[in-house]
């Protein structure tokens, strides 16, 4: 027996795989639809399910389930213990305000960057973008920023575990070449993504970096590529990205 196995709560984490199968795309689930996306059995989604209506964090509609807003309760102590959404927001507010383009902050998890903060104009992607979206690290701007504040090795096994996927024919292709642009932005700073998790998108982002110099988060400027061209990015967007992130680092410091 593993020590994972020795201390794994089986039914904590076939909970969690219940509320998990609920997103964007499947906001409404019936009782097969949870069990086929769990692979629980009816029996065992039914039980979890259940519970959770009874707890208040699911809505049973006849043959139908959906979330509630109490379920964001179970995501609020982790932002509200982390200072960083909150030091950063009113320097995404100026830094809008003086692009007149969105911004956002977000942190990596696993393959994943999830937005943590986020001062939109205007919606360029068809996917709506709030608190807690999610999207694959490789294809985003912050997420190449996040790459690159990885060690060597953490680095390498990242990449060793990652499957890429082409959103558009502009997505990264291999790892050799996602491995070349995670270095470029460490040698250069920041990252500009252009096209590759969605037709139209433009972005460029820069790390935020805590007291002792790690990359904690990474902050965006996003634009349609009508709008701004590839040298505008860097030579207007990219000089006010990096005072909103000294900004946000000084005032970061001041809290550790």
């Amino acid at each position: 027996m593993t020590e994972r196995e020795s201390h794994y709560v089986q039914s904590l984490a076939r909970g969690l795989s219940v509320i998990t199968a609920f997103g964007p795309e499947t906001p409404e689930l019936s009782l097969s639809d949870v069990a086929r996306a769990t692979g629980l059995t009816r029996a065992a989604a039914r039980r979890f399910l259940l519970t959770l209506v009874d707890l208040g964090h699911v809505r049973q509609d006849g043959k139908l389930f959906r979330l509630t807003p109490r379920v964001l309760t179970l995501g609020y102590a982790y932002l509200s213990a982390l200072s960083l959404p909150g030091i950063a927001e009113p320097h995404l507010e100026r830094l809008v305000r003086e692009v007149r383009e969105s911004s956002s902050m977000s942190v990596l998890d696993g393959h994943e960057i999830v937005y943590v903060a986020r001062v939109p104009t205007s919606r360029i992607m068809t996917v709506a973008i709030n608190v807690g979206t999610r999207f694959p690290a490789y294809a985003t701007s912050m997420g190449r920023v996040l790459l690159a504040g990885l060690d060597d090795e953490a680095l390498e096994a990242h990449l060793a575990a990652l499957e890429l996927e082409p959103f558009t024919e502009h997505t990264v292709g291999t790892v050799e070449d996602l491995r070349a642009l995670v270095h470029e932005t460490r040698e250069q700073g920041y990252a500009l993504v252009d096209q590759e998790l969605e037709h139209g998108l433009r972005s460029i982002a820069a790390p935020v970096r805590n007291r002792h110099g790690v990359v904690v988060a990474a902050v965006n400027v996003s634009s349609h590529v009508s709008r701004v061209t590839r040298e505008q990015a860097r030579d207007e967007l990219l000089p006010a990205l990096l005072r909103a992130v000294t900004e946000i680092e000084t005032d970061l410091s001041r809290t550790q």
